[in-house]
């Protein structure tokens, strides 16, 4: 697993003598219906346990395997790590590792995921041509929040992928952090995350005891690794809740849909949400321009939403070549978490083949100074982002607009979903 979040991304620890007012008022809502110990197994949402083997690729097991527990017990199903890991849009060997940018990157621009039968894992081999066999339209992300959210969302979705210091090294008999015997994982050091695993449940109860580096809290998450069934549990284990960085960032995928919820996707950002833009406040305005393929219907929009407590207003605007170039607002809502989500436009807009039309957003991110996301070419591993061809455009005010292609070299994460007739 490779970290290459920017800045602004890793929130910083805040201390604080107690909590707000709202916050006691959230955990304690939270807490109504939790159990002291949970595991999705318990509801049958328990994933296949995976081995990555010798190669890099944890984050895509781990994400992939939460999208499998998100569809269970109802759907059964073995998406391909393979795939994610080798067939996205990112310049990425198996051994180059990956984050929770890139997995979102490829799901929400509809890359994948395909079905493990479709591309077995493990021969360094991808077949071009394979197509999605369901659309993820919303991805939570979790930072830094009440250990109360992240096991209702397990509870809720079945697995949360998450992050955390560990290696076969730290693992190892003679270092003082993994005690075999137990299956309990505990490091006391703050250090970047370095491999993927997926939260399955948890247990207040597990004594502190059982680590090898006594941590000063009972408590334990339970843990579903990569590496076989021969590690832990038969794959499962204790990290400790004092662990220094499990947890401190989280996904859950958390809408699911079938192929033909939207016919068409467009999209000028393969390579998803890599920076961040913005007027230094936390408001802004940015919009994509795109060209119909066909008769058909705007029907949804996705985006990033870059922090908590986002709030968004969705506008449609033909181009004015034929002469309408009146904004027409679509939609206003919110949403708590930072993460990527897809708004169904209550009232579709027609669109004719050719007619081209943009797509804006105002988003307003608390405490944010750069609230739009954006694809930019930030390193190797992007060395496929293009600016050619493609309109985004940024705005302190909705009235002034610039070219972020042209201006910063960076397209703008906002995509519109299109359907040729209205779904049932």
């Amino acid at each position: 697993m490779k970290q290459k979040y920017s800045a602004g991304f890793l929130t910083g620890l805040l201390l604080a003598a107690l909590p707000s007012v709202a916050a006691q008022a959230e955990i304690s809502e939270l807490l109504r219906g939790l159990p002291s110990k949970y595991c999705s197994a318990e509801d049958g949402r328990r994933p296949v346990v995976k081995s990555q083997g010798g190669y890099g690729t944890c984050w895509a097991l781990a994400a992939t395997s939460a999208l499998e527990a998100s569809l269970l017990p109802k759907t059964h199903v073995i998406f391909s790590a393979d795939h994610m890991a080798l067939n996205n849009a990112f310049s990425v060997t198996l051994n180059d590792g990956g984050d929770y940018r890139m997995a979102m990157a490829y799901l929400a621009g509809w890359q994948g995921p395909v079905q493990e039968e479709a591309d077995a894992y493990g021969d360094a081999y991808s077949p071009a041509g394979l197509l999605p066999v369901v659309h993820v339209q919303e991805m939570r992300l979790y930072e830094d929040v009440p250990r109360e959210k992240l096991k209702k969302a397990i509870q809720t979705y079945g697995a949360v992928q998450t992050s955390l210091y560990m290696s076969r090294a730290t693992t190892a008999e003679d270092q003082p952090y993994y005690n075999a015997y137990f299956s309990a994982y505990e490091y006391p050091t703050a250090e970047d995350p370095s491999h993927d695993v997926i939260l399955v449940g948890w247990d207040d109860t597990v004594s502190r005891f059982l680590f090898r580096d006594v941590p000063e809290e009972d408590g334990a998450w339970v843990c579903q690794n990569s590496w076989g069934g021969s590690f832990g549990n038969d794959g499962l284990f204790y990290v400790s809740y004092a662990d220094a960085t499990i947890a401190g960032q989280a996904i859950a995928y958390t809408r699911i849909e079938s192929t033909d919820n939207y016919d068409r996707i467009y999209q000028t950002d393969p390579c998803g949400w890599q920076g961040s833009l913005g007027y230094g406040k936390e408001m802004c305005w940015f919009a994509n321009r795109y060209e119909a393929e066909e008769a058909e219907l705007l029907a949804a929009v996705g985006f990033y939403a870059t922090g908590t407590d986002t709030t968004y207003e969705i506008y449609f605007q033909p181009d004015g070549s034929n002469g309408r170039e009146e904004r027409t607002l679509l939609q206003a809502g919110s949403v708590q978490e930072a993460g990527y989500y897809t708004v169904d436009l209550e009232k579709a807009i027609a669109l004719s083949k050719g007619e081209a039309f943009y797509v804006m957003v105002k988003i307003r991110t608390p405490g944010s100074r750069f609230p739009v996301a954006a694809e930019y070419h930030s390193d190797a591993h992007t060395a496929t982002v293009t600016t050619d061809g493609k309109y985004g455009y940024l705005s302190s005010d909705g009235e002034s607009w610039i070219h972020t292609e042209k201006t910063f070299g960076a397209n703008i994460c906002l995509k519109a979903y299109t359907s040729t007739a209205y779904k049932n």
